[in-house]
């Protein structure tokens, strides 16, 4: 939610020194445009930032994306000097059922590294997909670890801010196969990178986990190093660079100095050397494009019945698909949790709303919206009533994207996010205050999700199981198809 150079504002006294981004988000914004500027605005900061091309943009053809990324747009990147392969593959039934533009991405990249992204496969189908992907972030449960630790995948465990799978995977982390872990982020905001930490902390929390010190810091380093094939980095010693971190006491993680090639450029919590910023032309601004005024028909969402509601599970990014009675003539169900959703198309301004239920919010009045939304990032909004929920869509649309909080008509709390609609162009802590500031404003709604927005801008995700919204329409991602809202059979 920040732009690189205040990234590394906050990660380089965490001990970071090196990422590697999938630019996948501004990329199914923005397409090739949205690759060039994280390249670009990175250049030149005491951080090294490398890039996997995104190998899915757009993630399926159930949604509308701001751009389409065919193999030959990938190999225009191939050879920049900071690109280390392909991007996580989020289409494994296309590379399972040999789709031929999924198979060309693999083709083209099969020199380089390429990532995996595989909830649940598992069987002859995990097997045909390992083939060609190497590693997997998207594990949940330890049989699903072992399985695909045994067909030779890389697993990387993930802590970020809306999936949290630490403490379940680090019971199967050995001496004998930690060498075939590490730790990845995968959407951590920078309220949890400043009050909690980034890799630091995962690997205070393995340790704590009962993993050896040792063992824990090679994961965080040498493990990363040496799978994206980074061969002058993750070591001290001669030929290496001289990329260390000074720690106070081991077990702790507690961070006194950071040093960049040889030169120190954080001490106790602060960067001491300047991180020069990125001074753009203005081009991945502007990509907010709506017919606001003519949304509010199309909130409209009545019948009754048994209806697929999306349920949310807290701390994943997985849903769950349950079956209630409803009588939307009524109004919504608030008091059983249920209110609206709905997934407005934001590239084109084609004016395509996807409508549905979502329960597990918890709010009992207003409406919040984000134009941050997995994986095409179209305008996600949930709410109690339809004026709150158009006035927070209009919201975005002035900001030129963001996030937003409305009650009754009144804007509670905002945040803007004007670089193709995800990047804030503002400080670190100016970022980390407004989202306290939304989260607050989201407890006044009722809401007791511990990060509303970050729950809320997986709902419109149709790779990760079970029952998501796209601007097309509710998506059974299991059964990879769209479903009715109202189950007919068993209105029968």
């Amino acid at each position: 939610m920040v732009t690189p150079h205040e990234y590394a504002r906050a990660v380089l006294p965490l001990g970071t020194t090196t990422i590697i981004a999938d630019p996948h988000e501004i990329a199914n914004v923005m397409g090739k445009d949205g690759i060039r500027y994280i390249l670009n605005s990175s250049k030149n900061i005491p951080l090294n930032v490398f890039v996997m091309l995104p190998s899915c943009v757009p993630a399926t053809p159930m949604e509308t994306s701001g751009a389409v990324l065919r193999a030959s747009d990938l190999l225009e990147f191939k050879d920049e000097e900071r690109v280390l392969g392909l991007a996580e593959l989020m289409n494994f039934p296309g590379l399972i059922s040999r789709d031929a533009e999924v198979l060309e991405k693999v083709s083209s990249f099969s020199d380089m590294i390429i990532d995996g992204h595989a909830p649940l496969l598992s069987g002859k189908e995990l097997s045909a997909y390992s083939i060609f992907a190497h590693s997997d972030h998207e594990c949940t449960a330890l049989d699903e670890a072992k399985e695909k630790l045994s067909k030779g995948m890389r697993i990387m465990i993930r802590e970020g801010t809306g999936a949290k799978n630490l403490d379940t995977l680090i019971k199967i982390v050995t001496l004998k196969n930690s060498r075939r872990f590490f730790f990845v982020s995968d959407d951590r905001n920078p309220l949890d990178l400043l009050g909690e930490g980034h890799i630091n902390q995962m690997v205070k929390r393995a340790i704590n986990a009962g993993i050896d010190p040792v063992v824990a810091v090679q994961m965080a380093t040498l493990n990363t190093a040496e799978y994206f094939n980074l061969n002058d980095i993750g070591a001290i010693a001669p030929g290496f660079r001289a990329d260390m971190v000074v720690l106070d006491v081991l077990d702790d993680c507690g961070i006194s100095m950071t040093i960049k090639d040889g030169l120190v450029v954080a001490k106790n919590g602060e960067v001491i050397v300047d991180i020069p910023i990125f001074e753009s032309d203005s081009y991945e601004r502007g990509t907010v494009n709506l017919k606001s005024e003519e949304l509010f028909e199309k909130l409209t969402l009545g019948g009754s019945g048994f209806a697929r509601i999306i349920k949310v599970v807290e701390d994943q990014i997985v849903t769950e698909e349950v079956i209630e009675e409803v009588d939307l003539g009524s109004g919504l169900p608030v008091e059983r949790d249920i209110v609206k959703i709905a997934v407005c198309e934001r590239h084109t301004g084609s004016g395509g709303v996807g409508l549905g239920l979502v329960k597990g919010f918890g709010i009992k009045t207003g409406a919040i919206a984000s134009s941050v939304s997995h994986d095409s990032h179209n305008i996600v909004v949930v709410g109690t009533n339809d004026s709150d929920m158009l006035d927070a869509i209009k919201g975005i649309e002035k900001m030129e994207g963001g996030q937003i909080v409305v009650r009754d008509g009144e804007v509670l709390a905002k945040l803007e996010l004007p670089i193709a609609g995800l990047i804030s162009d503002r400080p670190l802590k100016e970022v980390s205050r407004k989202l306290t500031e939304l989260k607050r404003a989201c407890k006044k709604l009722g809401c007791k999700l511990k990060d509303p927005f970050m729950t809320l801008s997986f709902m419109a995700l149709p790779v990760i199981p079970s029952l998501k919204l796209t601007d097309r329409g509710l998506f059974d991602v299991e059964r990879f198809e769209f479903v009715e809202l109202f189950d007919r059979e068993r209105q029968t």
